[in-house]
């Protein structure tokens, strides 16, 4: 069981929109008490929607045998879902460039698995509208950090899958606790892992994280679109083969 939702859970996490706003407030006037309050308000979303997500499917029944058949639908939708998302990405990226720079910020996937960029799209595209993250990320303070840390971990099918994995499972409580707990910390890896490393190592965190917004400016939407590929189609197989 722990095992399968942590798969999940490190599928979830891959989000290039966590690294590259984390670099942007690790670059504010006050880069630790920003980071620290995203890194706050992402581990707050995971940990609600977890605890959330597990009480619905206990409380509808979704872990007692006879529920068999729609465990296994919502698992197959999951899997669509994120298919579906996949393909959004993929027309997106076809219609606009990619977007360069290291300024370039893109837009959570959150729940629906889409993504937007920051400022323009390029020098011959028409200039986008920048995207919510975007303007949080503008002039970093207190409250859009912590509104940023929500707002990018927004639960995506993965993350859903994870949790229903350990909700599903005849376990007893200590072992449930200890599953969400693991599924928190994988789902938001791309926020703790390089605020730590900030602590230990500023000036060199910094250049690598600069060098990493850099190519995710570029390629993220590809990664985050192969992240929701695998996701997809191992939900669609598994739920589809258990129905």
């Amino acid at each position: 069981m722990l095992a399968q939702a942590a798969g999940f859970a490190l599928l979830a996490a891959i989000e290039p929109a966590a690294v590259l706003v984390m670099a942007v407030f690790l670059g504010s006037d006050k880069p630790r008490r920003t980071a620290m309050i995203y890194a706050a308000g992402a581990v707050l979303m995971t940990v609600v929607m977890a605890v959330t997500v597990l009480l619905v499917l206990r409380a509808t029944g979704f872990n007692e045998p006879r529920h068999h058949q729609p465990r296994y639908g919502l698992r197959l939708g999951l899997g669509v879902l994120a298919l579906a998302a996949a393909v959004v990405l993929t027309l997106r990226a076809r219609r606009a460039p990619a977007a360069t720079g290291a300024a370039a910020v893109p837009g959570t996937t959150g729940a629906s698995g889409t993504a937007g960029t920051a400022g323009s799209t390029g020098k011959d595209a028409t200039p986008r509208k920048p995207s919510v993250i975007s303007r949080l990320t503008a002039r970093p303070r207190a409250v859009t950090a912590f509104l940023a840390g929500l707002l990018v971990f927004a639960p995506s099918p993965a993350f859903i899958a994870a949790v229903q994995v350990i909700a599903t499972a005849k376990v007893a409580t200590p072992a449930t606790v200890l599953a969400v707990a693991v599924v928190t910390v994988l789902t938001v890896l791309t926020v703790w892992l390089p605020l730590i490393a900030y602590l230990a190592a500023p000036e060199a965190t910094t250049r690598a994280l600069h060098k990493a917004n850099t190519w995710l400016a570029v390629h993220g939407r590809s990664l985050v679109t192969c992240a929701l590929l695998v996701a997809g189609v191992i939900l669609v197989i598994d739920g589809a083969l258990n129905l």
